[in-house]
C-alpha cells in the first residue's frame, strides 16, 4: 500500500509536469493570445485551453496512477482535476491584464490587494511569475484532494 505522503508527492509531481506540458506545449497560440480578451472570444479561448490542459493532466495522472499503482480513486482524481481546471481558468483570464493600474480581473485585483501593484506595473515579468505561482499553489491543493480516503 502506498503511503499518503508518497501518493501526494507523486500526484503533485505529475500534476506539475503535466501543467508545464499542457500550458506550454499543448496550448495553441490562438488561445494564448485570446484567452485574456474580454467577452465571448476570451472566454471561449480560455475554456478551449483549459480543456486541453485538463485532458493533458488527466492522461498523465491516469498513466502514473496505473504504472505506479498509486491507488487513486476516480472520484478524488475528478475533484482534483476540477480544482486544477477552475483555478487555471480563473488565472488565465488575467493574461494580458497584469500591468493594469486599475485591474479588471479577479487575480490582478488580488495581486493589488496583497501589495504587488507597483511590482506588476514596473516589471513585465511579474505577472507571469504570479500566474505560475498561483498555478503551482492550486496544484498543491488539487494533489492533496486526490490522496487518501477510500480507494
Amino acid at each position: 500500500m502506498t503511503s499518503r505522503a508518497a501518493q501526494y508527492a507523486a500526484v503533485y509531481a505529475v500534476l506539475t509536469a503535466s501543467h508545464e506540458v499542457g500550458d506550454y506545449w499543448v496550448q495553441q497560440d490562438r488561445d494564448a493570445v485570446a484567452k485574456g480578451k474580454p467577452g465571448r472570444e476570451g472566454r471561449i479561448a480560455c475554456a478551449r485551453h483549459v480543456t486541453t490542459y485538463t485532458v493533458t493532466q488527466g492522461l498523465a495522472l491516469a498513466a502514473a496512477n496505473r504504472r505506479l499503482r498509486l491507488g487513486l480513486g476516480w472520484r478524488r482524481m475528478s475533484v482534483g482535476l476540477t480544482v486544477s481546471a477552475v483555478t487555471h481558468y480563473l488565472a488565465d483570464r488575467s493574461a494580458g491584464h497584469w500591468q493594469e493600474e486599475k485591474p479588471t480581473t479577479r487575480l490582478v485585483r488580488l495581486a493589488h490587494i496583497k501589495g504587488s501593484k507597483e511590482w506588476l506595473v514596473r516589471d513585465p515579468g511579474a505577472g507571469p511569475l504570479l500566474d505560475q505561482a498561483w498555478h503551482k499553489g492550486c496544484l498543491a491543493v488539487a494533489a492533496a484532494l486526490m490522496v487518501g480516503g477510500r480507494r
